[in-house]
């Protein structure tokens, strides 16, 4: 597998359009482009049909086994919207699925389990509830026991941490 981005790409690209073309996707195998995107943090990978592109987090190198997995794992998305057309389908539905199988990961599961490091990013905002003034009671309680009424014996209480 590639060792590098620039090297890399390209050959990713190249088994993606045979992997597509395999399947009749010829026209999206044409448009198709693959990145590396260091913006993806925790996930290994993101495909965008309209976009017709595949990113993929460099971090991945420090894993090469998982990089043509990956890759066929976005591209089971991208394959599974091409064949439903304008119908829209649930990124890891059905249609995903039986798109891992043809690209030949079978197994595939939903998420990844791959350590990747997450720096520390100092907070740009802090957020601030506004004191409630009100009774406020447990809905689920209420509901259960006063046709959904509110009734102070479900009150709840602010217990300080």
């Amino acid at each position: 597998m590639p060792t590098g981005p620039t090297a890399g790409t390209a050959v990713l690209l190249q088994t993606a359009r045979e992997l597509l073309r395999a399947h009749g996707a010829d026209r999206i195998a044409r448009e198709l482009r693959v990145e590396w995107n260091s913006r993806l943090k925790t996930a290994a990978g993101r495909a965008d049909y309209c976009q017709k592109l595949i990113s993929l987090n460099p971090q991945l190198f420090e894993h090469p086994a998982e990089i043509d997995r990956t890759l066929r794992h976005e591209l089971a998305h991208i394959l599974a919207q091409f064949r439903a057309g304008r119908r829209r389908v649930s990124p890891h539905g059905a249609e995903w699925r039986q798109a891992c199988c043809d690209l030949g990961i079978a197994d595939e599961k939903r998420c990844h389990s791959l350590p990747f490091q997450v720096s520390e990013s100092a907070r740009r905002y802090v957020y601030r509830v506004r004191r409630i003034m009100r009774a406020v009671a447990c809905l689920a309680c209420c509901r259960a026991h006063n046709g959904g009424e509110f009734d102070a014996r479900f009150r709840l209480k602010l217990v300080r941490l």
